[in-house]
């Protein structure tokens, strides 16, 4: 399908295609979120242990939903992006339903991956698309409320999980009784799974793609061969994309070292914790995108140039991944620390803590990016202020009374005021990304932003927390105990933010203002 050519600039499909793309975004955080809710129960039929729960929260999910990202990115900026869209929602939501079919930790793992792989087509492409529908002066705000739907999916989906487990093993206490002898968590992921495949028809009818570069009025060639860019994408992900010039033997030499690095942490880290498939799924993550960095700079070097050799995304790129390493941790195991310290029912705790993330994250992720644009118009940092003060101050200071308040009611006070401030960072850090580099490679750029969140805060933050818990509990911790002092102690990785995003806001003029010029000087035709 061609391109809307006479789309309009924040005019009608611009709303549809936000509304719509809210509404995406729910069904990816519902589909990824249902799964703290069901971990109890999926602990206790399977056999697993805090550290596996992490695994398959986090780097199960995340590192093929970053490293996929990567050339979904490059093909998002060169194909038609609502057909991306809406294949992957199809995609990931066939994936959580089969996830209800799971019988083994291996196997769960599998429809994990799935889930990623599909869900890593949807943000990049609608960075996109929402930031050629609407003007740069407002996308802090648009980007805020697309991100919103991660927050409310999020709430939707413990509230879903919660009621679903609660009822199914109600009605059915012996599972083998039940309707093809489900248990309440396999039920539940099939649940949630089925109304995505609807959406995904709703989205390829009523989204409309717009021209690319229409909000800033810099026109954008469309790709003649976007499959066979995004498959040169895929090869960069891989050392024979380092082939074929005077430089590949230096190219060759210096991945082998890469490699070796990457593999000697890894087998580190497993001969320390024993969780072989954790550090094999991350260190090959780790490895493809490194060696993509690489080849990166051999095929497009102006997006290179753009994405990495600029002072302010650079300590963006450090920044940003250490509040979602927080973010995810808490995500994955609140459920877990309401159980097991406060005594709450999955339904009480979907009920509860689902509105609780659903509204403070809504007003977190809304203000964030209203307050950041509002502060841009007199300050060039003020976006990354606002991330700060929201991402940071707050943010350690809710975690902090959540979890150590003694009456339940206190913390969920806490709790409340912790995702206020946990959102606050999403859409101003998504527009600072993508005012870094030009429109061609803002779905890659978008990407590789996400790739950092996942790499580092999802497939890392989860399983960090999991791995202190289950030390803890080693040591003779009660359940809940061992999972307040985890949770007090991941806080301490926002000390490396709270330096260098005021790094980043000090280059952030002279590389926004340079953008342009810097690529025409690198051969970029605009």
């Amino acid at each position: 399908m061609s391109e809307e050519k006479g789309s309009e600039v924040g005019g009608y499909h611009a709303k549809v295609a936000l509304s719509l793309l809210v509404l995406v975004y729910i069904f990816n955080f519902v589909d990824r979120q249902i799964l703290s809710i069901l971990a109890e129960d999926i602990k206790a039929d399977l056999g697993i242990s805090n550290s596996d729960i992490g695994f398959l929260f986090g780097t199960a999910f995340g590192v093929f939903y970053s490293v996929v990202g990567i050339p979904m990115g490059k093909l998002a900026d060169s194909w038609n992006r609502k057909n991306l869209i809406s294949i992957g929602l199809a995609f990931w939501s066939l994936m959580t339903f089969m996830s209800g079919t799971a019988k083994s930790f291996l196997s769960l793992s599998i429809y994990r991956f799935g889930v990623g792989i599909g869900e890593s087509s949807a943000t990049p492409s609608a960075y996109s698309l929402l930031s050629d529908y609407f003007s740069p002066k407002v996308r802090a705000t648009v980007l805020s409320i697309y991100s919103s739907g991660l927050y409310i999916g999020a709430g939707i989906g413990l509230f879903l999980g919660g009621a679903i487990l609660d009822t199914w093993n109600s009605a059915y206490p012996d599972y083998t009784q039940a309707p093809f002898q489900l248990k309440g968590w396999q039920a539940a992921f099939m649940g949630v799974g089925l109304p995505g495949i609807l959406l995904s028809l709703i989205t390829f009818t009523f989204i409309k793609e717009p021209e690319r570069g229409l909000s800033e009025g810099i026109v954008t060639e469309q790709s003649k061969e976007p499959f066979k860019d995004t498959f040169k994408e895929f090869i960069g992900l891989t050392p024979l994309s380092l082939l074929g010039d005077k430089n590949t033997l230096k190219s060759l030499c210096i991945n082998l070292v890469i490699a070796s690095t990457i593999f000697l942490l890894c087998f580190s880290l497993y001969k320390l914790t024993d969780d072989f498939l954790q550090w094999v799924a991350w260190g090959i993550g780790t490895y493809l995108v490194c060696t993509w960095i690489q080849s990166l700079s051999r095929r497009d070097i102006v997006a290179f140039t753009l994405m990495f050799r600029s002072k302010a995304i650079i300590y963006s790129f450090i920044s940003f991944p250490c509040i979602p390493f927080v973010g995810y941790a808490y995500s994955a195991f609140t459920p877990s620390f309401y159980i097991n310290y406060h005594g709450m029912s999955a339904l009480e705790i979907g009920t509860m803590i689902g509105l609780i993330t659903a509204i403070g994250s809504f007003i977190g992720v809304i203000g964030g990016g209203y307050f950041g644009d509002k502060l841009r118009e007199n300050y060039v940092g003020g976006r990354l202020y606002v991330i700060f003060f929201g991402g940071i101050v707050i943010t350690t200071f809710g975690c902090l009374g959540m979890i150590y308040s003694e009456t339940r009611n206190m913390s969920l006070l806490f709790n409340f005021i912790y995702h206020i401030g946990s959102s606050v960072y999403v859409g101003c850090a998504a527009t600072t990304v993508t005012n870094l580099v030009l429109p061609r490679m803002r779905a890659m750029a978008g990407a590789f932003f996400i790739l950092t969140l996942s790499m580092i805060g999802l497939a890392l933050g989860p399983y960090t927390l999991g791995r202190i818990s289950d030390l803890f509990e080693y040591q003779g911790y009660a359940p809940g105990d061992a999972m307040q002092t985890s949770m007090a102690l991941i806080l301490l990785i926002l000390i490396i933010p709270s330096i260098t995003l005021f790094l980043a806001a000090r280059n952030l003029k002279a590389d926004e203002e340079s953008v342009t010029e810097r690529a025409r000087t690198l051969g970029e035709n605009i």
